[in-house]
């Protein structure tokens, strides 16, 4: 696979797995910070502090349009390096028609998402964290279902849905890098590859420098 999507609920450890499996695979983890520090390599100075206003992923002005529209850029420069798995962003949404992007989602039922939270010590009380589980999930789907087709919570968007209060994370981990190292399954014809991507050199000299090249 050129890049591996991840969409997770908070409580899921999507994190967790996509760490794992991006050091089992050599891959690059791509996250949020990552994202930042290109914005700002690229000259997008003031990033972080619009990226922080309060309802930036439910409601957009022109400004923020306008950096989503250049998120999406940033994504496909990444994904055209190759070896790169992705974390949120709503890189599944975009990303959907490409062959060789494997789009996973990673969920939990709601009560054990609350209680890996909670035991995780950032917050004091159990209600707290429902609070900041319910408005996490909200957060998120505003932002996908705002911006692209795709629904964040539909199922028929991703090729791979694993649930963590079933499937241990290990196990998770170990499918996710079967998936990541097949190399050998046939597209069919006038299938859509990230090879048909074309990307502005200055923002993939700006990513390079990220990434490291």
């Amino acid at each position: 696979m050129s890049a591996i999507t991840i969409s997770r609920e908070l409580g899921s450890l999507g994190d967790t797995i996509a760490e794992q499996v991006a050091g089992r695979l050599g891959y690059q983890l791509v996250d949020k910070n990552t994202i930042e520090k290109i914005f700002i390599q690229y000259g997008y100075v003031d990033f972080k502090e619009a990226y922080n206003t309060t309802g930036f992923w439910a409601h957009f002005d022109p400004r923020r349009a306008e950096m989503v529209s250049f998120l999406n850029r940033i994504i496909e420069a990444l994904v055209a390096r190759g070896r790169v798995i992705l974390l949120g962003r709503g890189g599944f949404a975009m990303l959907k028609d490409y062959a060789d992007v494997l789009n996973v989602r990673i969920q939990a039922p709601f009560a054990l998402r609350v209680r890996r939270v909670f035991e995780s010590g950032a917050f004091a009380s159990l209600s707290q964290v429902e609070e900041a589980v319910r408005e996490n999930d909200r957060m998120r789907r505003d932002f996908v279902n705002s911006m692209y087709a795709e629904r964040w919570d539909s199922v028929s968007a991703f090729d791979l849905v694993l649930d963590t209060g079933k499937i241990h994370p290990e196990q998770a981990a170990d499918w996710l890098q079967a998936a990541g190292r097949q190399t050998n399954i046939p597209h069919p014809e006038g299938s859509l590859t990230t090879r048909a991507m074309h990307i502005d050199p200055v923002l993939a000299d700006s990513v390079a420098q990220v990434l490291g090249r």
